[in-house]
């Protein structure tokens, strides 16, 4: 049984997924997952019925919500399991809500990028977060919907526009990002990779995914030629997915595997747990970006310290200020779409 197979937690966010999973730990978190009869969200609403520190789930999508809940609800763990349909029905959905996770939108193709995304995902984003903001204003938002570079500036600026804009409580899950890169290094390394530990910074798509290999735990060295090779792989590995699929999807398992963790590690958080450390994309001061993805430090109240940067390396340098132009770019077109959506 599910509840019941869990490795022991590693020292890194790794074991945050196992703890969510196997864990006497007990909590009352109501948690909605918006986009719940999707590629992302099925899975995503598997892993968070098996664990212990969710006790209502709350589903929410266009189609087929009611027949996903039905099927979770047989599982034979606490979480209560509601379906909701149709945007009459979104304001029940997020009522009491501790945390939103928004998998939502439609998913890449072969030869598309996030940004090809934008001007569906960005409409049902705004759309959603603004139901949020109106019916669950103190939740912590968890948006997974591409291009997350520029879905979370738009999610600050509808927050804002409501006049409930808190921003230690949105969240871009970039821990996709991390679960490769420690999957990645492990196989290179011939490591456990729940043992292994990459900060990954930046953004959410290309090359604004910025690995940090140097500060990697435990500590590994790569041949430069190696290392480009392997953070390359690291920044495409969506696009790895989306190919091997051939037209059928993105990812969408492991997505929803790390969307888990990042929720567990903040309801975990929430429950008063020290020293829970994640990567997101979050508004930031520690680069030119107003937006960045580094380490955080959660608490009670989401982001209780951002962690900065910290020390890199002169290859690690150039990522970050090659990265910026784009970042900017991507975070803009969030903005501006926001201000004019009605």
């Amino acid at each position: 049984m599910l509840s019941r197979i869990a490795r022991p937690a590693a020292a890194t966010g790794a074991g945050a997924l196992r703890r969510g999973i196997a864990t006497s730990a007990q909590n009352n978190a109501k948690v909605a997952v918006l986009g719940a009869s999707g590629g992302i969200g099925q899975p995503l609403s598997l892993l968070l019925k098996n664990s212990p520190l969710v006790s209502k789930l709350s589903l929410y999508d266009i189609a087929h919500t009611p027949g996903v809940a039905a099927d979770l609800s047989h599982i034979e763990t606490k979480a209560s399991v509601k379906g909701f349909m149709g945007p009459q029905q979104l304001p029940e959905c997020l009522k009491g809500c501790n945390v939103v996770v928004i998998p939502a939108g439609v998913p890449r193709k072969p030869g598309m990028t996030r940004d090809d995304l934008f001007n569906t995902n960005a409409s049902i984003v705004a759309t959603l977060t603004s139901a949020c903001a109106k019916h669950c204003p103190e939740a912590m938002i968890c948006i997974i919907s591409n291009p997350v570079n520029s879905t979370i500036p738009i999610t600050s600026e509808v927050f804002k526009k409501h006049g409930v804009y808190n921003p230690k409580k949105i969240f871009g899950v970039t821990t996709l990002d991390i679960v490769r890169a420690n999957t990645f290094v492990a196989e290179l390394k011939g490591l456990d990779p729940a043992q292994v530990s990459v900060p990954v910074i930046g953004g959410h798509a290309g090359k604004t995914i910025i690995p940090l290999i140097s500060q990697c735990t435990p500590k590994v060295d790569f041949p430069h030629d190696q290392l480009i090779k392997l953070t390359g792989r690291i920044q495409e590995a969506g696009t790895e997915v989306v190919q091997a699929k051939a037209g059928a999807g993105s990812a969408t398992l492991s997505m929803a595997y790390a969307g888990a963790r990042f929720v567990f590690s903040l309801l975990n958080a929430i429950n008063g747990k020290e020293g829970v450390i994640e990567c997101a994309f979050v508004r930031s001061d520690e680069t030119e970006s107003p937006y960045f993805s580094t380490p955080l430090l959660l608490g009670k109240n989401g982001i209780e310290k951002n962690l900065g940067i910290g020390k890199i390396t002169s290859f690690e340098q150039q990522m970050v200020a090659d990265a910026m132009s784009e970042l900017k770019a991507s975070v803009k077109k969030g903005e501006e779409f926001a201000k004019s959506f009605k």
